[in-house]
């Protein structure tokens, strides 16, 4: 092959070489792109002590700070949240509450301080003789007293010299483990009648939070719900509502795997098979609440679960669930749901993305 080199248009130098077909080196193929690891290769590590790389972003950020502005901007009066059906409810009082305790706030301390103040006296001050933390007009009571525990737990975790947080805690407990059914679980009245699992989670959860702060939480009441919530798992990996036949779901899958995980067992097939199936059915396509039922608390507890499994799984669903959540934020800085309420919604989006802070002690093993 004959190769004229050409300076300024000018020919100056020709050379022949010769090319053998033999002599060429050969292509090579494409490298594919890198495939996420099977299943199988992700252990449970928690992700407390192992963030992700790059958790928080500035669109992050951005996003938390204008989330806690505009739920500052909507605390009633009495420093209760919630409007219209869910109105001064305590249970989205406590979420609210909790939404700020994220960013590192406490009654009296922080940007937001004055919000968790109120959002603890308004929870308190719906204490009942029965230990229920409700209005009284509130239906199914027990998923806002669930909540509401949690907090109570929380911020006594935080400050164990606070007397009067610690009786209401204790009493709110009580009633948690007197509610608890036959099979294990817990419903939406505080009768030990029947059980379901979203409505077990919050009171694992509130009890968790209970234990880690000095309460003490018999035994047998953690083992009796770490066995109703294997019972209501289906052999696809997902789980059911109830022990009864039914069909699994991504959001009560999502409490099923965080109730184990907040019940102490941390290495165990139902978490991995739940995990499984989170990996294939959860939602973060950008299908929000308007097309996916129970589309928050769903992020709010898958959250949880890969959190908690740390690892590949939370590194694989952060980004993914936080560019979600950003991209469904509302211009005034709220999440909307129109069965809910913004409320509930923005304090649940809250908790998930602030997360990487690790400021709760709940997310801590």
């Amino acid at each position: 092959m004959s190769v004229m080199l050409k300076i300024c248009g000018m020919a100056v130098l020709t050379l022949t070489v010769a090319v053998s077909s033999q002599q060429t080196p050969p292509q090579a193929p494409p490298q594919a792109p890198p495939q996420a690891p099977p299943p199988q290769a992700l252990e449970i590590t928690g992700a407390e002590n192992k963030p992700a790389a790059n958790e928080i972003t500035p669109e992050l950020t951005a996003a938390i700070n204008r989330g806690l502005a505009y739920l500052a901007s909507t605390q009633n009066d009495d420093g209760s949240f919630g409007r219209g059906r869910y109105g001064r409810h305590a249970g989205i009082s406590a979420l609210c509450g909790l939404a700020f305790m994220a960013d590192g706030n406490l009654p009296g301390r922080g940007q937001f301080g004055e919000q968790v103040a109120r959002s603890l006296e308004y929870v308190l001050s719906n204490k009942s003789e029965s230990g229920l933390l409700a209005a009284e007009s509130t239906t199914g009571p027990m998923y806002g007293h669930g909540f509401a525990t949690l907090f109570l737990g929380e911020i006594y975790g935080m400050n164990p010299n606070d007397s009067r947080v610690r009786d209401v805690l204790v009493r709110a407990v009580d009633l948690i483990l007197n509610s608890q059914n036959d099979e294990g679980g817990w419903r939406y009245n505080p009768v030990p009648y029947d059980a379901d699992v979203s409505v077990t989670i919050c009171e694992v959860m509130a009890l968790r939070s209970a234990r880690n702060a000095g309460i003490r939480i018999p035994k047998d009441t953690i083992d009796r719900a770490v066995r109703y919530v294997r019972e209501c798992q289906n052999t696809d990996g997902g789980f059911r509502y109830m022990r009864q036949p039914g069909t699994s779901a991504w959001p009560r899958t999502a409490a099923g795997v965080a109730s184990l995980f907040y019940a102490g067992v941390y290495e165990d097939d139902s978490i991995m098979r739940g995990l499984e199936y989170l990996r294939a059915n959860a939602t973060t396509s950008g299908a929000g609440p308007q097309m996916q039922a129970h589309y928050f608390y769903g992020q709010y507890y898958t959250s949880q679960a890969m959190y908690l499994a740390g690892g590949g799984w939370w590194a694989q669903w952060w980004e993914s669930a936080r560019n979600d959540l950003i991209k469904m934020q509302a211009e005034d800085g709220s999440w909307i749901d129109h069965q809910t309420g913004s409320s509930y919604a923005t304090a649940m989006a809250l908790i998930v993305l602030q997360m990487p802070n690790r400021y709760l002690p709940i997310f801590q093993r």
